[in-house]
């Protein structure tokens, strides 16, 4: 892991349409610029973000995507409404950070739904990016939402009963995690509360088989930033994303000239690998780096060939 840093510039951008979203800028202010894509949807970016990026080379930046982190209002609030939160409005968000912050290109990472968010904008903007380092690969295609949310059940099928009757009996054989983002906005805090804990506990039984990576990663964060993550989560999973099905692996053509590098975990039971396997077909400039030994969550491995890929790109 790279020393700690603190930003040299933060701030809100207003988008116009009542939210407020964090971003802070790191690292070298003459740099290549580069912008951390977090995951989540709804996580947030970590202080230990900031350590992605070689601070002599890079200028990072860093945001958080709407209503979660220090991005304002916060979808742990019942009140906050969701309806503008949208991946085609955080996609305008991006492209008005980098005109706020008056970057031509930049190199794009993130991970798992960053890596959807990364390729949504990039086939919107491919002029804009200069490469892009992509980890644990997912397109949010309703067929990978339903394997992450049914379909992976059958490896843990105790884990999975209980995820499905964390709601009301009537809802369990439809839409579950439409199901789900009512209960999670419902002004009973009871509700919201268990609701989040069956979510995460849920995502958790996901990943309890990767020895290598950090165990209850979902319900182990302070209590407002699961209700947010959660909340947002269902939010865009009960909608496909707003992303026609399969649309980001058919216009991966888009890409073409923008040099990239998928890395993803062979283990990754809730992502499968297949799907980063179509896009490094699809994408005629990326190249797939497998890691054996890692699943979702990461390894030292992965972590090194994430290292190796953005100091190989300082370079050009």
């Amino acid at each position: 892991m790279r020393p700690p840093i603190e930003p040299y510039e933060h701030g809100m951008l207003d988008t116009g349409d009542g939210d407020l979203v964090y971003y802070e800028v790191c690292g070298n202010p003459e740099g290549k610029p580069a912008l951390y894509v977090h995951g989540g949807p709804g996580s947030g970016c970590s202080i230990n973000a900031r350590r992605t990026f070689d601070a002599e080379r890079y200028r990072s930046v860093l945001f958080d995507q709407r209503n979660c982190g220090r991005s304002r209002p916060h979808a742990s609030d019942p009140a906050t409404d969701l309806t503008n939160n949208t991946t085609q409005n955080l996609i305008a968000d991006m492209e008005r950070l980098r005109e706020h912050l008056g970057i031509d290109k930049w190199l794009l990472y993130g991970g798992s739904w960053g890596s959807t968010l990364m390729l949504a904008y990039a086939e919107a903007h491919p002029e804009r990016v200069s490469e892009m380092v992509i980890v644990a690969v997912t397109t949010t295609r309703r067929s990978e939402i339903d394997w992450l949310y049914r379909g992976v059940g059958r490896f843990f099928p105790e884990a999975w009963e209980r995820f499905r009757d964390g709601v009301p009996a009537a809802e369990r054989d439809g839409d579950l995690l439409a199901a789900y983002a009512r209960l999670l906005s419902d002004p009973d805090q009871k509700v919201r509360e268990k609701a989040a804990t069956d979510w995460t506990t849920w995502e958790d039984a996901v990943i309890s088989l990767e020895s290598n990576g950090k165990p209850n990663a979902y319900s182990d964060r302070p209590a407002d930033a699961v209700m947010a993550m959660t909340r947002i989560c269902s939010h865009y999973f009960s909608n496909g994303a707003w992303l026609e099905e399969g649309v980001l692996l058919r216009e991966a053509g888009r890409l073409a000239g923008i040099p990239g590098v998928l890395i993803h975990g062979r283990q990754d039971m809730g992502g499968p690998l297949i799907t980063a396997w179509e896009l490094a077909k699809a994408w005629p400039d990326a190249r797939l780096v497998v890691i054996d030994d890692s699943g979702h969550t990461g390894s030292e491995a992965m972590r090194k060939a994430i290292f190796a890929a953005l100091d190989e790109f300082a370079a050009t």
